[in-house]
């Protein structure tokens, strides 16, 4: 489910924006996705515009150990939980979606086979911070993340310093191929399938030889065209994690 609001103080326009929302949802199924349901509104009022979406942002345990505690919450943890605190404001990646639980699911399996013990590891599109955040609690020495997006930076440097990781992560505004080529021993990329096959070069290129990359978004039916780009950037398969119809890879840089 999207939830989107619109300024009711021009009803005019609020119609206006509705019937736009519609239309557009009619040219998608050209792309012949799944269907799409009907626009459905209400009116909200604006003192729980801010609030009203954290409802629905709960405690999120993934896999083993790895806790998403929403600020505003509170959490008991457990024996040998590790616990990423985040407020994501406007920027994605609360752990809801399952694009980001299996990236998740996959820094765990990294932390499990000591692959992030003092690694420097590259987050591209890091959203909210939640995966750099997971990957240093789990042993990464150092996180560069970047987005395109200025609230997203900001919401990374916030949530690090939220769990105390300011001086290990650093978030930077921009995309790849970066100004200032680093190579990395690991590199998380949440994203979509088309954004995956047009940076396959590029995230290959940031890898150290031997390197990992954990590339999620990707629906299933688009996976073997991933596959094909990430195939002719030199990365191999070494792991394949799913959840409903969205997949994730594991590769490794073959030189």
């Amino acid at each position: 489910m999207v939830r989107g609001y619109v300024s009711a103080a021009n009803p005019a326009a609020a119609r206006a924006a509705i019937e736009d929302v519609r239309r557009a949802l009619g040219h998608l199924q050209a792309f012949e996705l799944r269907p799409i349901g009907e626009v459905q509104t209400r009116v909200v009022h604006e003192e729980d515009w801010a609030e009203a979406w954290k409802q629905h942002f709960p405690v999120l345990r993934v896999g083993r150990r790895l806790v998403v505690r929403p600020t505003w919450r509170e959490h008991v943890p457990l024996p040998g939980d590790v616990v990423v605190s985040l407020d994501p404001g406007m920027a994605f990646g609360t752990g809801l979606h399952p694009t980001t639980r299996l990236c998740l699911a996959g820094v765990e399996h990294w932390a499990d086979g000591g692959r992030l013990d003092n690694a420097c590891v590259l987050d591209v599109g890091c959203g909210s911070g939640i995966l750099a955040i997971a990957a240093a609690l789990l042993g990464a020495q150092s996180v560069v993340g970047i987005d395109t997006d200025p609230l997203a930076v900001e919401a990374t440097r916030s949530n690090a310093a939220l769990n105390g990781l300011a001086a290990r992560i650093e978030a930077r505004r921009g995309s790849l191929p970066m100004p200032s080529p680093e190579q990395f021993d690991l590199v998380l990329a949440n994203l979509v399938a088309s954004v995956l096959v047009d940076l396959a070069a590029e995230l290959a290129e940031d890898l150290r030889p031997g390197g990992r990359l954990l590339a999620s978004g990707i629906f299933a039916d688009r996976e073997a065209e991933v596959l094909k780009a990430f195939g002719a950037a030199g990365l191999l398969v070494v792991d394949r994690l799913r959840e409903t119809d969205w997949v994730a890879l594991e590769l490794e840089r073959a030189d």
